[in-house]
């Protein structure tokens, strides 16, 4: 299941929702095979039929270990958008970390060579605040899910930077509107004399905008 996007901001956008590596259930996986395995062999040299029956409810038991599992893993969402990175795992009771972007200083990656085998490894995110470090382990391919923490917190500089620059032009634009406003009329004509002393505009034009704010009086 997704994450849910009636949890995101305003103008929030996912980059990135990913589970974690297959590797997290493989050790059910394995004991899956293991119990059939076993009670295939049980079977083929004859033992007693309880033992095979007893070896039966293991297998039972191993199915519904890694289905349980299936649905932790299935609960866990790593996401990333272009205001935080979110964590959040469990099933029916639910808990989860939340790091602000503008917050994370630095992420490292740590793989064995088998883990770079299977596309696996543990992440680091090391950020300003509380928390400090979190670790996540089974990452799907960690040094991509870097370089997209990374992407992201670029892209939210970039938003952050615009939304900036358009706030300062909207509150420029207002104070000039504001003065322009506060001008009574005797200083806009004496403004105009002044742009008609300077050449910038000419004596026609000067005699006719003062006439028109002359009007208005």
């Amino acid at each position: 299941m997704g994450f849910d996007p009636k949890l995101l901001n305003n103008n929030e956008e996912v980059l990135l929702d990913v589970r974690p590596h297959w590797w997290f259930i493989t050790p059910q996986a394995a004991m899956v095979v293991a119990a059939i395995v076993v009670t295939a062999v049980a079977a083929a040299f004859g033992m007693p039929d309880i033992l095979v029956y007893v070896l039966g409810v293991g297998i039972l038991l191993t199915l519904l270990n890694l289905a349980w599992r299936y649905v932790n893993w299935s609960g866990i969402n790593f996401v990333i958008t272009t205001d935080r990175l979110i964590f959040r795992s469990g099933v029916f009771s639910k808990k989860g970390i939340e790091i602000p972007l503008e917050r994370i200083n630095t992420v490292f990656f740590n793989t064995t060579l088998f883990e770079r085998a299977v596309g696996s490894g543990d992440l680091t995110v090391e950020s300003a605040g509380e928390g400090g470090q979190q670790n996540f382990d089974n990452v799907r391919k960690p040094q991509l899910i870097q370089q997209e923490i990374y992407r992201a917190m670029e892209i939210n500089k970039t938003q952050e930077f615009t939304a900036m620059a358009q706030a300062h032009a909207a509150a420029t634009a207002a104070v000039a509107g504001t003065v322009e406003r506060a001008l009574s009329i005797p200083e806009q004509i004496e403004q105009l004399d002044q742009l008609r002393l300077r050449g910038v505009i000419t004596e026609a034009e000067f005699q006719t905008k003062k006439s028109e704010l002359l009007n208005r009086m």
